[in-house]
């Protein structure tokens, strides 16, 4: 059961991480903030299962990367249910569209900026607590691990007001570059996390 759990969990994520960077390719936002929602609900499987592996003396890491995956879960969550539907679904005045329109670059972007803030801890947390003992997991290990390096960006840029100060733009090439180039990094994680609990040893 819980192979089976983190490997299902881990196929979401693969599967989600992939539908986003084609959906930014295409340009379909309500797919791209479809699948956002569901992305998260595999990564807190997919992290449940490499904590479940965790040896006692790696357990304040893997306990770390369990709780940041949780706070991750519930921001993201919020952030893209309110865009299927709040967003999608009711005609908003100027002042609530500045704050919960995601393209405006307001309060509700700033929250998922800070949710993959609290993912890249999450996933340092989570590498550390790892004991690879083969090829493919030393380059989770290590793709987990540099994944952290995303935190200071996602949390302290959005405190100097530089999106804040950028007119709106439904259709940010340089913004879809930069989210295309994360899909790329992070669909490994998940394609060698399906691989790692579909080992035996994890039955």
């Amino acid at each position: 059961m819980n192979r089976m759990i983190a490997k299902t969990g881990s196929a979401i994520v693969t599967v989600t991480v992939f539908l986003f960077a084609l959906f930014l390719i295409i340009y379909f936002p309500f797919g791209q903030f479809f699948v956002c929602f569901f992305l998260p609900i595999g990564f807190i499987m997919m992290t449940a299962g490499l904590h479940h592996e965790c040896e006692n003396d790696r357990m304040v890491a893997g306990n770390l990367g369990m709780i940041f995956s949780a706070v991750y879960c519930t921001l993201i969550m919020i952030v893209y249910f309110t865009q299927i539907t709040t967003v999608a679904n009711e005609s908003l005045n100027e002042q609530a569209a500045k704050l919960i329109d995601f393209h405006r670059s307001g309060l509700i972007f700033n929250f998922d900026l800070l949710g993959y803030g609290i993912m890249a801890l999450s996933t340092f947390f989570t590498g550390l607590s790892m004991k690879p003992e083969n090829r493919p997991d030393k380059w989770l290990k290590a793709l987990l691990i540099i994944h952290g390096a995303f935190f200071p960006g996602c949390v302290f840029m959005p405190m100097t007001g530089m999106f804040a100060q950028m007119p709106p733009d439904e259709n940010n090439s340089g913004g879809i570059i930069a989210l295309i180039v994360w899909c790329v990094y992070f669909l490994p994680v998940g394609v060698l996390s399906f691989l790692h609990f579909g080992k035996e040893k994890h039955q």
